[in-house]
């Protein structure tokens, strides 16, 4: 059924589901003579386009399948996702089924018993491989040998460049490398150099030692420099070696040499405001590119790598899967909605209206995504780079210990006070401080 004829019809329902109004769905999907039968909650994400996609996706199982109805409603809005589902989980609030689980918070909810197994269904691994590479799939396997997520979307870390800003610097080509990056940046700001400071940046970095904020540098370069690590192994931390030193004495240089500003921008993004020649962001910056910037000349690359880097260049996927919640009276209806959501005509929904990437293999060979792909250029470098992608790690803590890193980030690659190879030690020991101290 091609589901793209709802899309149109369904743009009112944005402001009625953002406005959580009851009953938005209420009156579709009635059973048999009219008889509720079995309902199931939604959420997705609070932010317009996925509440468009989720509005839209339920209209039509709804009207494909009246013995089960859903309700979508987009998640509670609070400081995080992540503390309003743990909040629902105490308090046994969740809904069936969720869109928007960030992995670096599943160890908290498989602990408090908050999801269900999906390898229990018999149909998981059938339909998981028609979806995504296994290798990638395995990196969802949690400590227990389960699987509590379906991998639904990520959005890779990539460089963003301004063509222009390069080409009037003389930098020839797209720098790949640590080297090549800090040879660009010499260029660029010597190029726009005004009185004591430049006119435009390579780049920046947000320097308030916030544990999110890492995410966007420390830990795309760390999962580039080394080949595909992540920050644990076997519940303890495993990136005390010499690439992650050499990532914060590649930022250490950013910042020292003044590619970098150590403090905000004032009056709008500079990337947006061709102030600064690369950005580090992912997919959701192409339409921000297109409605805010459209005479941008930009690409899109891998992060820059050591000189030495051999093989993929591997980043942060920043993923958000869907889960369904233990709570639930009716898993298998959950389940059966799960797979709905993830199809190839819904996928293709995502791209559409989200512009977010889908974890299919098969993104770039599929003739269903190839007139999605010809529209937009930019993203094709996104969907290549997914399959080369990492999500957190299955521990606790994650944010005491990215928050450790953030304060080592300050000190040693923004203000230059400790050496990178001390730096590096200091954020492994309080790393096993945390761990310890939270037994």
């Amino acid at each position: 059924m091609d589901v793209s004829q709802w899309i149109r019809p369904c743009l009112p329902a944005v402001f009625c589901a953002a406005a959580l109004v009851p009953g938005c769905n209420e009156r579709q999907g009635a059973g048999p003579g009219g008889s509720p039968g079995i309902v199931l909650t939604y959420w997705p994400a609070p932010n317009p386009p996925e509440i468009l996609l989720a509005d839209s996706l339920v209209r039509v199982w709804n009207r494909m399948h009246p013995e089960i109805r859903v309700v979508m409603q987009p998640i509670p809005v609070s400081i995080s996702t992540e503390e309003v589902l743990l909040a629902a989980i105490a308090g046994r609030t969740t809904p069936d089924v969720c869109s928007n689980i960030w992995p670096g918070a599943l160890h908290d909810y498989t602990q408090a018993g908050g999801l269900v197994r999906l390898d229990d269904f018999p149909d998981f691994d059938s339909v998981m491989s028609v979806r995504t590479p296994r290798e990638l799939l395995e990196r969802f396997r949690v400590s227990d040998g389960h699987f509590y997520e379906v991998p639904w979307k990520t959005n890779p870390l990539m460089m963003f460049y301004n063509r222009r800003l390069l080409r009037e610097a003389g930098v020839e080509g797209v720098p790949s490398t640590y080297s090549e990056y800090l040879a660009a940046g010499a260029k660029v700001v010597a190029h726009r150099y005004e009185g004591a400071t430049p006119d435009v940046w390579m780049g920046d970095r947000d320097v308030r030692p916030i544990w999110w904020q890492r995410m966007f540098d420390f830990y795309p370069f760390y999962i580039a420099a080394s080949g595909g690590r992540t920050l644990m192994t076997g519940g303890r931390p495993s990136f005390g070696d010499s690439t992650a030193a050499e990532v914060f004495a590649f930022f250490r240089e950013c910042y020292g040499r003044k590619y970098f500003p150590r403090t905000y921008f004032q009056g709008g993004d500079p990337f947006l405001l061709e102030k600064k020649a690369t950005h580090f962001s992912g997919p959701w910056e192409v339409a921000t590119i297109r409605k805010f910037a459209p005479q941008m000349d930009f690409g899109v690359a891998p992060v820059p790598v050591p000189d030495d880097h051999r093989g993929p260049v591997y980043t942060y996927g920043d993923y958000k899967d869907i889960s369904i919640f233990s709570t639930t009276a009716h898993p298998r209806e959950a389940w059966e909605f799960v797979k709905f959501l993830v199809t190839a005509e819904h996928d293709l929904l995502l791209l559409r209206i989200c512009d977010q990437i889908p974890v299919r293999g098969d993104l770039l060979n599929s003739p269903l995504f190839a007139e999605y792909f010809r529209e937009n250029a930019a993203m094709t470098g996104f969907a290549r780079q997914a399959v080369y992608t990492c999500g957190m790690d299955d521990a606790p803590d994650l944010k005491e210990i990215l928050d450790a890193i953030a304060q080592e980030y300050e000190s040693c690659a923004v203000y230059g006070r400790v050496p990178p190879a001390e730096a590096v030690h200091d954020a492994v020991a309080r790393t096993n401080l945390i761990i310890e101290w939270n037994r």
